[in-house]
């Protein structure tokens, strides 16, 4: 009886991160290569745009090298990583080696090209090899958050714009968690640098999500996140603590987290009296 065939095993990739936002992936390969591709898949995606192929070089022996800089467009999203090694091979799923993203790290974009482009790769719950981009035109970075007995108050700066007259904030209930609308909060800064507080007692109970409008009503709304950094996820990293606070609703317990996709939000939660 002959054996079933053992499913190839997945390669493994190296990740260099550079302080402009580009990606560079080494591939532990071995063989005979012909024209080898690295190949980004967005999640979910079924458009020619939501696949993006790389050239994969050698860059010394069992290695291939591919570049994603950051003049290539890679839109928001979640991007599976694959390589095919040779031609006419089905292409392999990538996974994580050593990750390098150092220079990702406080990292200061110039914002003249009127937006933000930021990939992060990192590994899956399956252990595979996944890069999340996020692009934003304009995008309003948060800084340092303090947290108060009553509130947070929240410090930042906008790329790809700056602060005109009537710049605001807004909290904008996320649909379907509550009943709470849309609440406008004071914004205090100069061109590029932006701060506003978040008064809990304010809110109704539900999921809050943050907005800057750096131009007014007139202008864009600008999604608050913290992107800037080498963390693919910070809702389970960056946490904060809850307020209890009384409101013309009653008590509720309030706070700051980041979402999923690291955008800033506001949980509010109705307790007993």
């Amino acid at each position: 009886m002959t054996p079933p065939l053992q499913p190839a095993a997945p390669l493994r990739a190296d990740c260099i991160g550079d302080s402009a936002g580009g990606l560079t992936f080494d591939v532990a390969a071995h063989g005979d290569f012909g024209t080898p591709l690295l190949i980004l898949r967005r999640r979910e995606g079924e458009s020619v745009g939501d696949t993006v192929s790389l050239p994969l070089a050698p860059a010394a022996e069992g290695r291939l090298r591919a570049a994603l800089p950051s003049s290539v467009a890679l839109p928001e999203g979640r991007w599976d990583a694959y390589a095919r090694v040779s031609d006419g091979d089905q292409p392999r799923r990538l996974v994580p080696g050593v990750t390098d993203l150092r220079s990702l790290a406080d990292r200061t974009p110039s914002g003249l090209l009127g937006h933000v482009a930021v990939r992060i790769p990192y590994a899956t719950r399956q252990g595979n090899l996944t890069v999340r981009s996020w692009l934003r035109a304009p995008h309003a970075e948060a800084g340092e958050l303090r947290l108060t007995d009553d509130g947070t108050s929240v410090r930042g700066r906008v790329y790809g714009t700056q602060l005109a007259p009537g710049a605001h904030a807004e909290l904008r209930t996320r649909p379907g968690t509550g009943e709470g609308g849309v609440r406008r909060l004071e914004v205090a800064g100069d061109r590029t640098e932006f701060g506003f507080s978040v008064p809990y007692a304010a809110l109704e109970p539900g999921e809050w999500d943050l907005w800057l409008r750096p131009a007014g009503d007139p202008g864009p709304a600008v999604r608050v996140a913290r992107l800037l950094d080498d963390v693919a996820d910070k809702h389970p990293v960056l946490t904060y603590p809850r307020a209890r606070v009384e409101t013309r609703h009653g008590p509720v317990e309030a706070g700051p987290y980041y979402t999923r996709d690291n955008d800033l939000s506001v949980s509010v939660t109705a307790l007993r009296r």
